[in-house]
């Protein structure tokens, strides 16, 4: 008691009282220094691990685990292509500083040029068939594969709702999917950029330039690879799922490319000094693409260029469209400045159609998750 009431006084001088005092201080001193300096440098460990290596948790881990050979694969080939490409630029930059270019024109240059333009040719065709693959080999598996395994069973059993699920699955999905397109549309962009202007390597309207650049290939990616997980809901089964998606990716780039021309603004230009003099048929811009080619007639009517071929001669012809009363041409064509405004109109229409995949998926798909 003595002792209690010494340890419990701060003015307490006895023997019995420094002696508790001392004992206290001691035991106190030394429980604090060993239980604040082991919790302080667990929590400092705690703190630096989780700030400098952030991981995955929940959800985002078991999908991010489920499905990381097909990620790392999209991510690692992405990476790649982009190496590739920023060789070959450096090559053909190379070739061009060398040549005199663009002092000198491209038209004038000799088959030295003819292995960068394979190149591009290659390299665009592989571009062009990643919304097919992704869509059949990512899509079409995502949600068909634990359908027909039973795995979307096993999630519906646990504490996570069915909605999260699915909306953890598509947007980390999503998220490789944009950043891996994203990534090879900028660098195969500015790989092009330095002869875009050039006809002779690559036409701007073509399925190669102008799917592979700006938001397009993106927006054609998503679509296919979110119809294909539709389509694997539906269907239910992997395979088949994979067969169908295969068709409906196809289907998907013949309708966009019969499209892609009425994506912008038809401008037409006439003449009417005539068919025959030289010079007489109207300058289009650098690297316009020329859509159809008219005669005109004074009264504005339009006749196919065809009209008077089978005349004998020059002489022949002419006088049969001046019976035909032609005066000169009328020529429709889209000016390469709207090709930015071209994609971004035609890929806010596939991005529209893949939200609309994406509702049906949350509103219908996933009651059949089961």
């Amino acid at each position: 008691m003595s002792t209690f009431t010494s340890a419990s006084n701060p003015t307490g001088g006895t023997t019995d009282g420094t002696a508790a005092t001392s004992h206290g201080t001691s035991n106190g001193s030394t429980t604090g220094t060993k239980t604040d300096g082991k919790n302080g440098t667990m929590n400092a460990t705690t703190m630096d691990a989780t700030t400098r290596r952030p991981r995955l948790s929940g959800m985002t881990w078991l999908v991010w685990r489920q499905h990381r050979a097909a990620f790392w694969t999209i991510l690692a080939a992405a990476a790649l292509s982009i190496a590739w490409m920023v060789y070959q630029r450096g090559r053909m930059m190379d070739f061009l500083d060398g040549y005199g270019f663009p002092a000198k024109p491209l038209s004038d240059v000799d088959g030295g040029f003819q292995q960068y333009i394979d190149a591009f040719s290659s390299v665009a065709m592989g571009l062009g068939s990643i919304p097919i693959l992704l869509g059949v080999f990512l899509g079409a598996p995502l949600l068909a594969g634990d359908l027909e395994s039973g795995t979307a069973k096993l999630v519906a059993a646990q504490s996570v709702s069915r909605t999260r699920w699915l909306a953890t699955k598509l947007g980390l999905t999503g998220l490789v999917v944009v950043v891996s397109t994203v990534a090879l549309s900028a660098v195969f962009g500015w790989w092009w950029s330095p002869v875009k202007a050039e006809p002779t390597v690559m036409d701007w309207t073509s399925t190669e330039g102008f799917n592979n650049t700006g938001p397009v290939p993106v927006a054609l990616t998503l679509l296919s690879v979110f119809g294909g997980v539709a389509i694997g809901v539906v269907l239910r089964r992997t395979l088949m799922a994979m067969v169908v998606t295969f068709g409906f990716t196809v289907i998907v780039q013949l309708v966009w490319s019969s499209c892609v021309l009425s994506l912008g603004n038809v401008i037409t230009i006439t003449t009417n000094k005539g068919v025959m003099a030289e010079n007489s048929y109207p300058s289009l811009p650098s690297n316009a693409y020329e859509i159809d080619s008219s005669y005109i007639t004074s009264t504005g009517d339009l006749l196919g260029w065809s009209t008077c071929s089978g005349s004998g001669s020059d002489a022949a012809r002419e006088l049969c469209l001046k019976k035909a009363d032609v005066v000169g041409w009328s020529v429709e064509y889209l000016p390469m400045s709207q090709m930015n405004a071209m994609q971004w109109f035609g890929a806010s229409v596939l991005f529209a159609l893949t939200a609309g995949v994406v509702a049906f998926l949350f509103f219908w798909g996933r009651k059949r998750l089961v």
